[in-house]
């Protein structure tokens, strides 16, 4: 069933979060419920001890090259989602509108998905098995959803939009993204199917919204134009 239903919400359309200081949300926990949406399995429940099984096989067979590809993708910024999709040359400085809209976008996770991390306040896979060995930071916050599935998932969508001639490597990075959280063992599957809805449900709520257009169409054009589209 996980398969599935992540494989449908790919085809709609994973350090702690850089928040610029000006920057403000497009929406928040008030709009976006997540509460409300999908509550996690139980500590105690078959579904999380099997989750737990699949940590621990993943952690066995994972390589140096798969611990280092999920230390790389623990930052979480537009930068570092894009930077190998549109080259080295893709810099902050170059595109101002484009950098200013997406911190507008990295505040919007922040401002939805952190109170529903508070209040469904799911333990991390190390906090449950002392077998669990993260290759990222440790983090005591919410498991459930993931703020970098999510966010990975909100920008897949919303550059796929702007750059359709890269949507299929555009999604197969936010794909990536959330499965990173899986190779880094920080985060159970189940999270990371929660949080590819939840990022899928609030594109799909801002890209809707007279404030986001606003910003959108000159940040699309600003990037185009520096990626010579």
């Amino acid at each position: 069933m996980r398969r599935t239903l992540a494989a449908d919400m790919l085809a709609l359309a994973s350090l702690a979060p850089v928040h610029a200081q000006d920057a403000k949300p497009f929406t928040d926990a008030k709009a976006i419920d997540l509460v409300a949406l999908l509550p996690p399995p139980a500590n105690d429940s078959p579904q999380t001890k099997a989750e737990l099984g699949e940590i621990l096989t993943i952690q066995f067979e994972r390589t140096p090259q798969m611990v280092e590809h999920a230390k790389a993708y623990d930052e979480e910024t537009a930068w570092r989602y894009a930077s190998e999709l549109f080259g080295p040359s893709f810099t902050k400085d170059k595109v101002p509108k484009f950098s200013a809209f997406f911190d507008r976008v990295v505040e919007t996770e922040g401002g939805v998905v952190d109170r529903a991390k508070k209040i469904l306040n799911r333990p991390r896979p190390h906090m449950i098995s002392d077998l669990v060995k993260p290759v990222v930071k440790l983090s005591s916050s919410g498991s459930y959803p993931s703020g970098h599935t999510t966010l990975g998932t909100m920008m897949g969508i919303i550059l796929a939009d702007m750059v359709p001639e890269k949507r299929a490597e555009i999604m197969a990075r936010a794909w990536d993204f959330g499965h990173s959280r899986l190779l880094a063992g920080i985060h159970y599957p189940s999270d990371i199917e929660m949080s590819r809805i939840s990022g899928t449900v609030i594109a799909a709520t801002i890209m809707r919204q007279d404030d986001f257009k606003a910003e959108y169409g000159p940040a699309k054009a600003e990037l185009r134009t520096d990626l010579g589209m």
